[in-house]
């Protein structure tokens, strides 16, 4: 594996920063700081990603694979304050060593913010052309987009890897994403589980559930 900063990596930095100045442009940083509820939905969202992504494994360094969990996230803060929510757990793991900061952006516009963003296009999606019923919400908003965006992920990240010449197709594919089909099921029921049992026991922890069109409807 390559033990420079490549261009590619340059870009991705530049990328993932502009991102970053995009989305922190439209919050309203001040209910970080006044709303309790928030602080703890973001901050506590952080520390539950930033746990479950430190336990990871692979042969080779970077193709490691992990559960992501960035689907639930995505509907239990919304898509702006996951994509802050997801930044502070990819800095801890970066600063505990889990992954390099050469990778940071690549990470990051690879491994975080496509798949916040098509899971939020996937709800959208959802919400406005599809019947607003609990189980519509569950399955095709958190178990189904869940598991893609583990494929999505993994294929996005193997080309990364394949087109920067730091490992060969052959190596990818048998090490790395052959992997998919063994963490496509148990990541969509990560996600349908978490939001099922959300919307259960805490349904106002959820910016993207509406009680008045799921359940109270007329």
């Amino acid at each position: 594996m390559l033990e420079y900063t490549t261009n590619i990596q340059y870009l991705a930095w530049v990328g993932y920063a502009a991102c970053l100045m995009a989305v922190i442009r439209f919050l309203p940083l001040s209910s970080l700081v006044k709303d309790k509820k928030i602080q703890h939905l973001v901050f506590g969202s952080a520390a539950s990603v930033f746990f479950l992504w430190i336990f990871q494994t692979g042969i080779y360094p970077g193709l490691q694979v992990h559960f992501l969990w960035l689907t639930a996230l995505m509907l239990v803060l919304g898509f702006r304050w996951a994509v802050i929510s997801s930044f502070l757990a990819l800095l801890g793991i970066t600063v505990v060593g889990e992954e390099s900061w050469r990778m940071f952006g690549v990470n990051g516009l690879l491994g975080v913010l496509a798949p916040l963003s098509l899971s939020y296009l996937i709800y959208s999606f959802v919400f406005h052309k599809l019947s607003r019923h609990v189980f519509v919400y569950i399955f095709l908003c958190a178990f189904l987009p869940g598991a893609l965006m583990m494929a999505v992920k993994m294929y996005l990240l193997g080309g990364y890897f394949y087109l920067d010449g730091q490992y060969d197709w052959h190596t990818i594919q048998d090490n790395y994403l052959v992997l998919i089909w063994l963490l496509l099921f148990p990541e969509g029921m990560l996600n349908g589980m978490t939001m099922t049992l959300m919307i259960i026991y805490k349904p106002q922890w959820a910016y993207t559930f509406y009680e008045k069109f799921y359940i109270h409807k007329k």
